[in-house]
């Protein structure tokens, strides 16, 4: 009997150490599993916080959104270049803004209808009977033409704040103001001038409008060129081929008679040169001669004024001789005792007398 109560006590004595040595187990195995959980939620809280630096381009500027609304008013909510830090997503949103980079929007209207695929490749899709309305886009000119336009504009961010936060999407604005700009610029302007003569003009006409429109918006843009691509209908290319050569004939009449015409007027104009240069250069001869003579007599005048007659003897003396010396009949006529001269008069050239009539014998 007594043995068996021994053996019995013996049992109930190792019962609560087992027990104690499970539960100190469980217990280390829970405090390990619970620093294991604590030094990995340590390491995602720090991984989510170092998630929160990002980096802004030499070309950009940045602003952060803090559910949904950015953090800073105006200017000050623009981030220059460099590292910064932020919550991470969904706290915070990081929008990045090119500010240097050129921005491209092409047209959507005003064009005949190609996939992209077409655009891609060059490829040139047969034009049908007649336009389709439906799908082709086109725009009607201020003499009530039709011509294929399309546009594509360049311009860069200036007011990064307008251009991301006023507009739910700013690219579609810009596109839908190029769109108005094509069609408004056409209506004002002549087929021909629209195609041929005056595609620069409507370039700027475009390229204008398309800046009111942006300013009256505010968009915050600056434009930096706009590319006009002007073609006539396609179902119409050899009328308008037609067109173009007849113009080009006249071009070519009309340069030729401008040249022709320029030639004349300069031919003219040296001839005139001539004629003006030869009447100064006699003018000037004849105004010589003039004051040459002039001044003879106006030396000769007082020797006349102080012995008229004696003057008139020694000049006319010598001019007589002269004249004088080869003259083959002379005659000298007397003057009357009354100081008048003696009147001589000759016939000159006198007409030969008519023959007489023959007589005749009976």
């Amino acid at each position: 009997m007594s043995d068996e109560h021994e053996h019995h006590d013996h049992g109930h004595s190792h019962a609560p150490e087992t027990r104690d040595a499970g539960s100190q187990a469980l217990a280390e195995a829970l405090r390990s599993s619970f620093a294991i959980i604590k030094i990995v939620m340590l390491l995602m809280v720090v991984a989510f916080f170092c998630s929160g630096f990002f980096q802004v381009g030499p070309q950009e500027k940045g602003v952060i959104l803090r559910f949904g609304k950015p953090v800073g008013e105006g200017q000050k909510a623009l981030m220059g270049s460099g590292l910064h830090w932020s919550f991470p997503y969904p706290i915070d949103e990081v929008v990045r803004i090119p500010i240097t980079e050129i921005q491209k929007v092409a047209s959507t209207t005003g064009w005949y209808f190609t996939t992209p695929e077409q655009e891609l490749s060059g490829e040139e899709i047969p034009a049908g009977p007649s336009l389709n309305p439906a799908i082709d886009g086109y725009a009607i000119t201020a003499d009530r033409n039709i011509i294929h336009t399309r546009a594509t504009l360049y311009y860069r961010i200036e007011d990064p704040i307008r251009y991301v936060f006023n507009f739910v999407s700013a690219s579609n604005t810009i596109q839908n103001a190029l769109d108005n700009a094509l069609l408004y610029t056409a209506a004002h302007f002549k087929v021909d001038n629209a195609l041929y003569t005056d595609v620069a003009g409507f370039q700027d006409a475009v390229e204008q409008r398309v800046s009111e429109l942006t300013d009256q918006e505010q968009l915050g843009i600056v434009i930096d060129n706009c590319e006009i691509q002007n073609i006539p209908p396609r179902q119409l290319t050899d009328v308008f081929a037609q067109v173009t050569t007849a113009r080009e004939n006249r071009n070519k009449a009309l340069n030729d008679a401008h040249s022709k015409a320029n030639g004349i007027i300069l031919q003219a104009g040296a001839q005139a040169a001539t004629i003006v240069n030869q009447a100064e250069s006699d003018r000037t001869r004849y105004v010589a001669s003039i004051n040459a003579d002039a001044k003879r007599f106006s030396d000769l005048l007082p020797k006349f004024e102080s012995n008229p007659n004696l003057f008139v003897q020694e000049t006319l003396l010598p001019v007589m001789s002269q004249i004088l010396t080869n003259v083959q009949d002379k005659m000298f006529l007397p003057v009357h005792a009354d100081g008048k001269p003696v009147e001589l008069r000759l016939m000159l050239n006198r007409e030969p007398p008519e023959p007489k009539p023959a007589v005749q014998n009976p």
